[in-house]
């Protein structure tokens, strides 16, 4: 007596192809895998919290633009295009594999030569993104029982790199290092202490060199985010932790960004030698992941050479941000201080800080527009860039746009 089995792997069916075609289409009718984001859908839009893609045109058409991260302007820096351009001719579209196979061109080694004896250190390591250089540091830097100290207000990829890491995070009030020193005093074994050096939703800075000192008189080592610092603070854009005292200190290990001052892409480990050859072993998101395109590369290293040779830019930046605050607080408007090039204006609501973003581009003004859960302490706001590229003239047409369209 014959059987029906299939022709491979010679299994008899376990049901109809009808039967199981009527199962399958009933069961998906009464519910679905991902319902759930349906009621989360819900929730985010009573919230005001949806949020949308926006492809921008390659043409500014007119949008005076305050959103973007391009603190110096270089983005479009004839220089800064056509090291990409040449870069990729060079080297082709992509780095075709991790940087331990194949992703690792000449270009890499430069870039990381040059950023490292810019900013103080001994070595460099460049990733694909600001995002992956965090997850390396804290987590190849943070094995098991380590102590892993981070400021309440960090960056997400500082926070998912904590999440990731084999040691125990405390979380200590932002900018506190009385609150760091007592939480490394609790503890007996090795600690890091992970903080940005300017944070991104009010722009202010860190005390880098008070919680250097706590972590110093603790043993514990001290990871500090660059990205809104580089090119900003520090003598002739250096960043913060030069500013600080920082730059060169074997316990300090500093993260960046290439796509924030040097308008291009990927991120930067900086540190010793020894830090350095240590991610190199061990950090998974170098490890495993493909290396930085050559086009962002060559784009970096152009940005770089110009800062180098045109340091007030750096300055420029910080005295834009300084007169954009002057003239919001003058309109009544609730900003805070800066300490780089970030400024943040405070919105009564999320509904309101989104219809306010938007009022301000239809007068052909582009703000950022920071809501919750982006903002650590639940208030939404508008985020500001002062380019270091600016006019005067320009100044002054933005803050009469965001003062006239501000919540009454």
């Amino acid at each position: 007596m014959s059987t029906n089995r299939h022709p491979v792997t010679g299994a008899a069916p376990s049901a109809s192809p009808v039967s199981a075609a009527s199962s399958a289409s009933a069961a998906s009718s009464a519910s679905s895998a991902f319902d759930w984001i349906d009621e989360q859908a819900r929730l985010r839009a009573a919230a005001g919290l949806v949020r949308t893609l926006r492809p921008r045109p390659a043409e500014a058409d007119g949008l005076l633009d305050l959103a973007s991260n391009d603190y110096l302007g270089l983005t479009r820096n004839p220089e800064v295009t056509e090291g990409a351009a040449v870069a990729a001719r060079r080297w082709g579209g992509g780095a075709t594999g991790s940087r331990l196979v194949t992703g690792t061109t000449e270009l890499h080694a430069e870039l990381e030569r040059e950023l490292a004896e810019f900013c103080g250190f001994e070595a460099a390591l460049v990733f694909s993104s600001g995002y992956a250089a965090n997850l390396a540091a804290v987590t190849a830097l943070a094995p098991h029982g380590t102590l892993i100290v981070s400021d309440a207000g960090n960056h997400a990829s500082l926070i998912d790199g904590c999440r990731l890491a084999r040691g125990t995070t405390q979380v200590v009030p932002h900018a506190d290092p009385e609150a760091v020193r007592k939480t490394l005093d609790a503890h007996a074994g090795p600690a890091v202490m992970v903080s940005d050096s300017v944070f991104s939703v009010d722009g202010d800075m860190a005390p880098l060199a008070e919680l250097a000192a706590a972590c110093r008189e603790f043993g514990a080592g001290l990871v500090v985010d660059d990205a809104h610092g580089l090119g900003v603070l520090g003598d002739g854009g250096r960043g913060a932790p030069h500013a600080a005292g920082l730059a060169g200190a074997d316990d300090t290990v500093v993260t960046l960004t290439l796509s924030k001052s040097f308008g291009s892409q990927g991120g930067a480990v900086l540190g010793s030698a020894k830090v350095i050859q240590h991610l190199v072993n061990a950090a998974r998101t170098f490890i495993f992941d493909t290396g930085l395109a050559p086009a962002a590369v060559g784009a970096a290293l152009a940005a770089l050479r110009l800062l180098r040779r045109e340091p007030e830019r750096a300055a420029r930046a910080r005295e834009v941000a300084a007169e954009l605050h002057r003239r919001l607080t003058a309109e009544g408007l609730m900003a805070v201080r800066p300490d780089a090039a970030v400024v943040s204006v405070r919105a009564p609501s999320p509904e309101q800080a989104v219809r306010w973003a938007a009022d301000c581009r239809a007068a052909g003004l582009a703000v950022g527009c920071f809501r919750p859960p982006s903002v650590p302490d639940g208030i939404s706001r508008l985020r500001l860039t002062a380019r270091a590229d600016l006019t005067d003239a320009q100044i002054v047409d933005a803050v009469r746009v965001i003062s006239r369209n501000a919540p009454r």
